[in-house]
C-alpha cells in the first residue's frame, strides 16, 4: 500500500510511535527500566489529554512536547530522566484537566513542582508591567530551587520560535520580541550558545526579516571563498599541532546572523566590512589532567605561525565567565592581511560552552562541578536576594533581572585575594554591597590598587579593592545613581525607603502646585508624555527626582511652555511642541483605514489617523497601528521598531489595522541609492522618477566620496507596487549598485 493511501490518522500514528521510539532510544544510555517505565507513563498521559488537539499549523499537539523532550537531551544535554517526563506533561496543566495533585501522585512531588514552575512561566509577557515583572517574579522563584524549569522552558521556547511560521504576523511579531528581551538572556546566562544564537536568529527573522534574508543570502554566496580561506588558515595550524604533539580537531565556525548584524549596527559598517564573520575553533583532547597548560602551549603555536593583534586576548580559562564559560581567544593576522578570530579549549571546556550549566550531568568530576555549582550559585542567590527583597516595584524589578542576564563580567580581588564578580561597569559600592551588606550600609570610600577613590569609581578587570568603612555612615540615596547590581540597588532601597518616600510626597507637593494652576490631573494624557519627556516609568520616579532637586523646576517649566498651546486646549488633537504639522499628504483620511478590524477597547473613530515618520507606511505594507492619547492613531509598517517597542511595553495599544481599496492619496516615502558617479547620473535619477513615473519629488540629498555617491531620495506614491515600480526602474540606470527602502 502507497503512503498516499493510507488515511491520515494511521499516518499521524506512525509518525508519533516513531517520534517516541526515537526519545526512548536517547534515554537508553541514562536511565533503567523503571525510570523508562515512568517516561512512557508520561507520555501516554500526556498523549491521551492532548487527544484531537492541533497546533496552528495543523499538526497534533503531542509532536510538540515530544519534541521539547528531544531538545532537552540532544541539544541542552540534560541527561535527567525526570527532565525527559517533565517535558513531555509540561502543558497538561494549562491546557487540559489534569491537576497538579493527579501529576503528584503519579510521579512525585518534584515533578509536580518543575511543572507547577513551568505552568507559571507561560505568563511571563503579560499585557503590563507589573503583570509582567509579577509573572518573571513566579518563574524564578521556582528556577532559583530548580533549574531544570528555565533549561525546560528554553527548549519549549526554542521549539515554539522552529515552528512560528503558521501563526499570524502580529503572533510572530509578538513572540520574537519576547524571545529576543527574555529566553534568549536566559539562554546565554545559563551557557547554551548554540541555543542562545538560534533564538537571536529566529527573533530576528520575523522582527526584521529583510535584514535577516539579506545576510543569509550574502552568506550563501560567499560561503564557498569561506571555506576556501578556512582550509588554507587551518593547514599550518594542524601541522604544528602534530609537530609538538597535541591531539585536537580545527574546525572554522560562521557566526550567527543576528551577531553579523549586531556587529554592522555597533561599528557602522556594511556586511563586506565585519571582519570576524566566522572564527576559528581548536578543540583538544589532552593527554594529562594539565588543561590549562596545554591550551597555552596551542596558543604559543598559533602566535608562532600567525601575528597575534596586541589588545584582542581573552582569557577565560584562568577566570571563567559567569555561566562557567571556559576558553582561550586571540585574534591573529592570517593570510591576505585578514585578522581572524580563534578559540582555544579542551573537550570538557567545549562542552560545557555548548551545554552550559546542564553539562553537570555529563560532567561529574568533583572540581568542575564545584566551580561551575559555585558560578551559577552566586548568580542564582543574587536572584533569591532580590526575590526576598519586598521594597523593589514591579518595573524595577524586571528591569534589574533582564539587564542581568545579558551583562558581561569582570573580575576584582579583595585585599585577602578572594575574586569577586561582578558585571562590566560595576562601581567600589557594588564590591562593598557584594562582600556583606553591613559593608556596603557603612563604606565611606575604597582603595583601589593602593588609591584612594570615591564610590562611584568604577572598577576594572583585575582590580585589587579594599573598602574603607566609617560607623556613622549611613546608604545614601544617591548612590542608587551609580549602583549597578541587584544586590547593591535593593540593599541600598530598602535602607533608604524612608527618606526617598518623604523625597516623593515632597515632590508630589510641589508639582500639584503647579499642575493646579494649569487644570491637569494626574490621568491627565500630558502626565504620559511628561514622563516620555525625562524616560521615566512612574510618576513617584517623577516626583522623586523633583522633591530630590535632581530634575530641576526649571527643566519642568520649559516642558509645560512647550506644550502649553495643548494645556490650554483638552480638546485638541494636534501635535505637541516644535515639530512641524504635518502636510496634507502625510495624514491618512479614517476612511482610508479599515478602524472596524481595531481589536482594543473603546477605540476613538474619530481619533486623528496618520501615518508614522518613523517608516513612512504606504498602501500595500503590513500595517500596525498605535493609539496615542495625545497623537490619536498612528500607523507603522508592521516591522518598523516602535511597533516591536510597544508590543514588548505596552500591548493594549497595538490596533489590527489594513488599507482600504481604492486609496487615492498619496503618501511619502524614501529610498537610499548608491552607485559609481558619472556625468548625468543624477539626471537620469531625477528624470526616472519625474518623468517616467510622472511622481512628485520632496527632497534630494546626494553625497559624493571617491567616485562612488549614495543619496537618500523622498517622494509621494499611492501604493507599494508604485514604490516597486520605482526601485525596479533605478536599480536597471547604469551605474547604481544598490536601491533601498529606507
Amino acid at each position: 500500500m502507497s503512503q498516499a493511501s493510507i488515511p491520515l490518522q494511521e499516518q499521524e500514528k506512525t509518525k508519533i510511535l516513531k517520534a517516541y521510539k526515537k526519545l526512548i532510544s536517547s534515554c537508553l544510555p541514562f536511565t533503567n527500566e523503571e525510570e523508562r517505565k515512568l517516561i512512557r507513563e508520561a507520555f501516554e498521559l500526556s498523549n491521551k489529554a492532548h487527544k484531537g488537539m492541533r497546533r496552528k499549523s495543523g499538526e497534533l499537539y503531542i509532536f510538540h512536547p515530544l519534541a521539547v523532550a528531544q531538545i532537552i537531551i540532544d541539544e541542552i544535554g540534560l541527561y535527567d530522566y525526570t527532565s525527559v517526563i517533565c517535558a513531555l506533561i509540561h502543558d497538561v496543566v494549562e491546557d487540559t484537566d489534569i491537576t497538579l495533585d493527579e501529576i503528584q501522585r503519579k510521579f512525585g512531588l518534584t515533578v509536580r513542582q518543575i511543572v507547577d514552575g513551568l505552568t507559571k512561566v507561560s505568563g511571563v509577557f503579560d499585557s503590563t508591567a507589573n503583570k509582567q515583572a509579577e509573572s518573571l517574579r513566579k518563574m524564578l522563584i521556582t528556577m532559583s530551587y530548580d533549574i531544570r524549569v528555565a533549561l525546560i522552558k528554553i527548549a519549549d521556547r526554542l521549539h515554539n520560535m522552529r515552528t512560528l511560521d503558521s501563526m499570524r504576523q502580529e503572533q510572530q511579531l509578538k513572540i520574537s520580541v519576547e524571545t529576543k528581551a527574555l529566553y534568549a538572556p536566559l539562554a546565554h546566562r545559563l551557557g547554551l550558545y548554540p541555543i542562545k544564537s538560534e533564538l537571536e536568529d529566529l527573533a530576528l527573522k520575523y522582527t526584521e526579516p529583510q535584514v535577516y534574508n539579506e545576510i543569509a543570502r550574502k552568506l550563501k554566496e560567499t560561503q564557498a571563498d569561506r571555506d576556501t580561506y578556512i582550509q588554507d588558515f587551518i593547514k599550518p595550524i594542524k601541522q604544528k599541532m602534530e609537530e609538538i604533539g597535541i591531539d585536537c580537531k580545527i574546525t572554522g565556525r560562521v557566526k550567527s546572523i543576528s551577531s553579523i548584524y549586531e556587529k554592522m549596527l555597533k561599528q557602522h559598517v556594511t556586511f563586506e566590512e565585519v571582519y570576524d564573520i566566522f572564527a576559528i575553533r581548536i578543540v583538544i583532547d589532552p593527554k594529562d589532567k594539565d588543561e590549562r597548560g596545554v591550551c597555552w602551549r596551542a596558543y604559543a603555536a598559533i602566535t608562532l605561525t600567525y601575528t597575534p593583534h596586541p589588545n584582542r586576548l581573552r582569557d577565560w580559562i584562568s577566570s571563567p565567565k559567569a555561566n562557567g564559560y571556559e576558553s582561550l581567544h586571540t585574534t591573529v593576522m592570517g593570510p591576505g592581511g585578514k585578522w581572524v578570530e580563534v578559540q582555544i579549549r579542551t573537550k570538557r571546556m567545549d562542552y560545557i560552552a555548548e551545554r552550559g550549566l546542564a553539562s553537570h550531568y555529563m560532567y561529574k568530576d568533583k572540581n568542575s562541578e564545584a566551580q561551575k555549582e559555585s558560578l551559577q550559585e552566586k548568580w542564582l542567590n543574587s536572584i533569591r536576594d532580590l526575590l526576598e527583597n519586598k521594597q523593589i516595584n514591579g518595573q524595577d524589578f524586571f528591569s534589574v533581572v533582564t539587564s542581568n542576564l545579558v551583562a558581561e563580567q569582570i573580575y576584582v580581588f579583595t585585599p585577602k585575594g578572594d575574586l569577586i564578580e561582578l558585571p562590566v561597569g560595576a562601581t567600589a559600592i557594588d564590591f562593598a554591597y557584594a562582600i556583606h551588606t553591613d559593608i556596603g550600609n557603612h563604606a565611606i570610600g575604597a582603595k583601589v590598587n593602593h588609591k584612594t577613590v570615591s564610590l562611584n569609581y568604577e572598577l576594572s578587570n583585575g582590580d585589587h579593592v579594599e573598602i574603607l568603612t566609617a560607623k556613622n555612615q549611613k546608604p545614601n540615596i544617591k548612590w542608587l545613581e551609580f549602583a549597578k547590581t541587584i544586590k547593591a540597588k535593593t540593599k541600598i532601597k530598602e535602607a533608604t525607603r524612608i527618606e526617598r518616600q518623604a523625597l516623593i510626597e515632597k515632590g508630589k507637593l510641589l508639582f500639584q502646585r503647579k499642575a493646579k494652576s494649569l487644570n491637569v490631573s494626574d490621568n491627565h494624557p500630558i502626565i504620559k508624555k511628561l514622563l516620555e519627556e525625562f524616560d521615566l516609568n512612574n510618576l513617584d520616579d517623577f516626583y522623586f527626582l523633583l522633591g530630590s532637586h535632581r530634575l530641576s523646576t526649571q527643566k519642568l517649566n520649559d516642558f509645560i511652555n512647550k506644550n502649553l498651546k495643548y494645556l490650554q486646549s483638552s480638546t485638541s488633537k494636534l501635535e505637541i511642541g516644535e515639530l512641524p504639522s504635518p502636510s496634507p499628504s502625510e495624514l491618512i483620511n479614517p476612511e482610508d483605514v479599515d478602524l472596524d478590524s481595531m481589536t482594543i477597547k473603546d477605540a476613538d473613530l474619530n481619533a486623528t489617523v496618520k501615518t508614522g515618520k518613523c517608516c513612512n507606511p504606504i498602501p500595500g505594507d503590513d500595517i500596525i497601528g498605535i493609539s496615542d492619547p495625545i497623537e490619536g492613531i498612528v500607523i507603522h509598517r508592521l516591522h518598523c521598531l516602535q511597533v516591536v517597542k510597544t508590543i514588548n511595553q505596552d500591548p493594549d495599544r497595538v490596533i489590527k489595522t489594513k488599507w482600504s481599496t481604492g486609496n487615492l492619496v498619496e503618501f511619502l516615502t524614501s529610498i537610499r541609492i548608491t552607485g559609481y558617479d558619472r556625468m548625468g547620473m543624477l539626471n537620469d535619477i531625477v528624470r526616472t522618477i519625474s518623468m517616467v513615473m510622472r511622481i512628485n519629488i520632496r527632497s534630494i540629498t546626494i553625497d559624493v566620496q571617491d567616485d562612488m555617491f549614495e543619496g537618500v531620495i523622498k517622494f509621494y506614491v499611492r501604493n507599494i507596487k508604485e514604490l516597486n515600480q520605482v526601485i525596479t526602474l533605478l536599480k536597471n540606470i547604469s551605474g547604481v549598485l544598490t536601491v533601498e527602502r529606507t
